[in-house]
This record gives structure tokens, C-alpha cells and sequence, in this order.
């Protein structure tokens, strides 16, 4: 029987196929694969999406906090382009799966982990965007406590800036919680907004320092190579591992894509070229402030503290406009979608979006954001290490041992093929723990040190390689000519 239709290149269910799986305990309205019609997002949605992901406060604290670890500007741009270079390719890579068969992230776990070890990967990748909400939530309240502070008595109200991440949070989960589709409404404008105000930021730099020369004057404090590169691997890493996030749950935006031209072009042409031109916006203001102000300052909120009160609400409305637009797209739908994964008849995506607000307070952003080294060292490099792994086996399991060959709707079936033995994939998870395992042990070997500041980049090959190894012949693949009779494509469906 044929469950599913391919049509330019993407695969929707039948009507049978449909009927056959809507009473699934796997299966609801958010986690069913989209239909033709709801592949509506062109190539503008996707660059919208990803400028407005990018001009964000962390991404700027990235950058302008390379300067404080001792780069020049050149190093640290160039260190940032690189990292989002690099992850490009998984994000186009597992960007292909979302587009073509239209699943959501936790659902396209089920091809490599099982029907209930999907959760493993939905809900690291989950835990890790409930965290990054949190830190937009913080530097967001803190801007806002800042502009209360400078135009009120505000900074003399007890625990003022605990009150002001509250008002952003709230006002965050508010905005995730009324769902999906109006992120790609609000990114349509906000983008173009935040490029103009990045551009503001970027003259003011420009004219207080005296010009290009005294803005980008200050030098490397790294004295030998060796310095420099033992601080460059460990940022190099931290620069991936920012959008490694991403990389696995991309196929929830992709599953919305009108084609795989619309995804590639609109991706490729606004990440990297937002990135680098945002990154630079960063370092070049953080190294005005050393010529302005005497020192390297990373902070936004600390910058706006300098000016008047009408310039700190203006900055104060970018900012949180920058914290909505990355915080709805960015961090919320992956762990909204991971809860509802976990009982797809009971839990909504509105809960999920309540749940990860909860969660990300538990995470405490205010220590992660403490001190840069806590940011770059120990929040990305860390998370780095476990999503590297994770990433590899995603793109593994597509592309060279299923060969992008789908049933999609086993994908929903407690029994179906991709349930393996009792819901886990245990190859999958021993390709998980080795590939975590390695750069960790090799963090307390000096002489393999760099492994570990590599531990995305090494983990995903660790992880790859053996998941293919291991998933060689595997029961659950789908062969070319059964690919064929369950898929009915565009020309039978025509003549039919």
C-alpha cells in the first residue's frame, strides 16, 4: 500500500497513510508530519529567521567577550565566522530531513534512537534550550533594570533586578506560549528593525572612538603562539557549539520549507553573513570602550548604563526585541516540542513552552553569566561535548544508512521498525557514549588536551563513524525498491 506521496522533492502522507496512524499514542497534531500545504516558508522566512536569531545579546557577548580573553579584533571575527562555517553543515545537512519528509526534531529522532529513545536526544537538545532562554531572559532583565535604574529611583527597590528578569520572562513565555506560526509573522519585520539598530550601535562605536583606527587599535595580549591557540580551540568550540543547538532541531522550522532551495538559499546566505557582520558589531564597540572608557566592556546593559535615560530606552526596546526573536525561534520550540514528545496524547505544545520557562529558572542563567570563563568554558564548551556526538549520528543515520529512504508512517507506530528492541536504539546510544567519553578522558591528558577543546568536532566523527559501522544491514533500513512501493511520486499521482 502507498502511505506516502513525494512531490518536488517532498513526502507527505497519503490519506491512508494518515487513517493509519492518527490514533497512535505517538502521534498528534504538532508532532504529525506537515502536509503540502504547510510548506509555505520561502527563502526570506528563513533569512528573517536566522537575523533575528543572530543579533541576540549572547551572540554579542560572544564575540565582544573574545576581546576580554585576549584577541584582536581580527582573531575574534575570524575565529566566529569559522565556528558558524563549520556548523553550516550539519545545519543544512539535517535541515534536508525536516524539509523533505516535514517531521519535527523529536519525531526524526525515532530513525536513530527508537520510538521512546528519542527522548535522549529531544530532551538534551531541550535541557540546553531551556537554559539558553533563561540567559536571554537575563541580559534582557538586565537592560530593563538598568533603564528603570537611570530614569527612576528604581535601583533603590530590593531585589530590583531579580524583578526585572521576572517582567522579561513572563513577558517571553507569554510570547512563546501563543505558538509556532507567529514567530515567522514576527521575524518578517523585526529583522530588518534589529539590522538598523546594530548599524546605530555600530556608528556610535565608530564616532566616539575617533574612527576606524582608534576603534580597532587594541592588540593581541597573547605573547607567543602557544597562547594564543590554547585559547583560540576551547573559543573555537564555544563559537560551534552556539548554533550546534540548532543543528539538530532545524527540521522544526524545515519541515515548513517550500523546497530545499528556499531552505538552503535562505540559510546560507543569512547565518554565516549575519554572524560575522553582528560579531564584528560586537568586537568593534567592546574594543571602542577600551579607547572610550578605559576598558573592554562586554555587558550591554553595562554600556547603556553610560548614556542618557532616552538612549537607554531606545537600547533597552533593541534588546528586548533582540531576546524575543531569538528566544521564540531559538530556545523555545525545541524543549516545547521535546515535553510533548514524551506523551504526545497528553501534553501540549503550550505546556512545553510553561515547562521550559520553569525549567530555565532552575538553571540558574545568573551563575552560567557570572564571569565569561563560566560562558565560553564551562556553558558552551560543555554542551558542545554532548550535542557534537548527537549531531553526528543525526547526519550519519540520513544520509549514509538510510540514504534519505523514509517510512514515515512507522515513524508513529509503538511497534513499527524504528521501535528496535523495547523503543531504544542501543547502537545509536553506545555511539552516544563513546563519542562523549573520548574527549572527555582526554581532558586530563595533557598532550590530548585539544580534543576536548575540540569536543564537538571530534565527538560528531567518534559518533559518526561508529553509528555507521554498527548500523550496517540494519532491520530497520528501507531498500530502494520498498521505498518505492510505499511512495506514490508527483508523475503516478497525476496519471492516477
Amino acid at each position: 500500500m502507498q502511505l506516502q506521496v513525494e512531490e518536488d522533492g517532498i513526502v507527505t502522507l497519503t490519506p491512508e497513510g494518515e487513517q493509519q496512524i492518527k490514533d497512535s499514542p505517538m502521534y498528534n497534531d504538532g508532532l504529525r508530519p506537515t502536509r503540502k500545504s504547510e510548506h509555505d516558508w520561502t527563502a526570506y522566512n528563513f533569512a528573517s529567521l536566522w537575523i533575528g536569531m543572530c543579533i541576540c545579546l549572547p551572540s554579542y557577548a560572544l564575540a565582544a567577550g573574545l576581546i576580554s580573553l585576549g584577541m584582536n579584533w581580527w582573531q575574534a571575527v575570524g575565529t566566529i565566522i569559522l565556528g558558524n562555517l563549520i556548523v553550516l553543515v550539519p545545519i543544512l545537512l539535517n535541515a534536508h530531513a525536516g524539509t523533505k519528509f516535514g517531521i519535527p526534531y523529536p519525531v526524526y529522532a525515532r530513525l536513530w534512537f527508537g520510538s521512546r529513545g528519542a527522548h535522549i536526544p529531544s530532551l538534551a537538545r531541550g535541557i540546553i534550550g531551556a537554559g539558553w532562554f533563561g540567559i536571554n531572559c537575563w541580559f534582557a532583565g538586565a537592560a530593563l533594570d538598568t533603564l528603570l535604574s537611570a530614569m527612576s529611583g528604581w535601583g533603590n527597590i530590593t531585589g530590583h533586578l531579580g524583578i526585572s528578569f521576572a517582567i522579561m520572562w513572563v513577558l517571553n513565555v507569554w510570547i512563546a506560549y501563543r505558538g509556532p506560526e507567529a514567530i515567522r509573522r514576527m521575524e518578517f519585520w523585526a529583522a530588518p528593525t534589529l539590522i538598523v539598530m546594530s548599524l546605530a550601535l555600530l556608528v556610535w562605536a565608530l564616532t566616539s572612538a575617533g574612527g576606524w583606527g582608534p576603534m580597532l587599535s587594541a592588540p593581541s595580549t597573547f605573547k607567543t603562539s602557544g597562547e594564543f591557540w590554547k585559547v583560540f580551540f576551547p573559543s573555537l568550540t564555544g563559537a560551534i557549539a552556539f548554533w550546534s543547538t540548532l543543528a539538530l532541531n532545524i527540521p522544526d522550522f524545515c519541515r515548513y520549507a517550500k523546497s530545499q532551495k528556499a531552505q538552503i538559499v535562505g540559510q546560507s546566505s543569512s547565518m554565516p553573513i549575519t554572524m560575522g557582520l553582528f560579531s564584528f558589531i560586537g568586537v568593534a564597540v567592546a574594543s571602542a570602550t577600551v579607547v572610550i572608557f578605559g576598558e573592554a566592556i562586554w555587558d550591554p546593559a553595562a554600556i547603556l548604563a553610560k548614556f542618557s535615560p532616552f538612549v537607554i530606552f531606545l537600547g533597552t526596546l533593541g534588546i528586548i526585541l533582540a531576546t524575543v526573536t531569538t528566544n521564540v525561534a531559538a530556545n523555545v520550540i525545541a524543549p516545547a516540542r521535546a515535553v510533548e514528545n514524551l506523551a504526545p496524547k497528553k501534553m501540549t505544545y503550550r505546556m512545553g513552552v510553561l515547562i521550559t520557562g520553569l525549567v530555565a529558572l532552575l538553571m540558574q542563567p545568573w551563575y552560567i553569566l557570572e564571569n565569561f570563563s563560566n560562558y565560553i568554558f564551562v556553558w558552551l564548551g560543555t554542551y558542545g561535548a554532548l550535542l557534537g556526538p548527537i549531531d553526528g549520528i543525526a547526519i550519519a543515520d540520513y544520509w549514509f544508512v538510510r540514504k534519505r529512504r523514509i517510512h514515515l508512517a512507522e515513524l508513529y507506530q509503538l511497534d513499527g521498525r524504528y521501535s528496535y528492541r523495547g523503543g531504544f536504539n542501543q547502537k545509536a546510544i553506545y555511539a552516544l557514549i563513546i563519542g562523549i567519553i573520548v574527549p572527555v578522558i582526554c581532558k586530563n591528558i595533557p598532550p590530548l588536551q585539544i580534543v576536548w577543546d575540540g569536543a564537538w568536532i571530534f565527538g560528531l566523527i567518534i559518533s559518526m563513524f561508529l553509528y555507521i559501522w554498527l548500523m550496517n544491514g540494519d532491520r530497520s533500513l528501507v531498500s530502494y525498491s520498498e521505498y518505492k512501493s510505499i511512495t506514490k511520486h508527483a508523475a503516478e499521482k497525476a496519471a492516477g
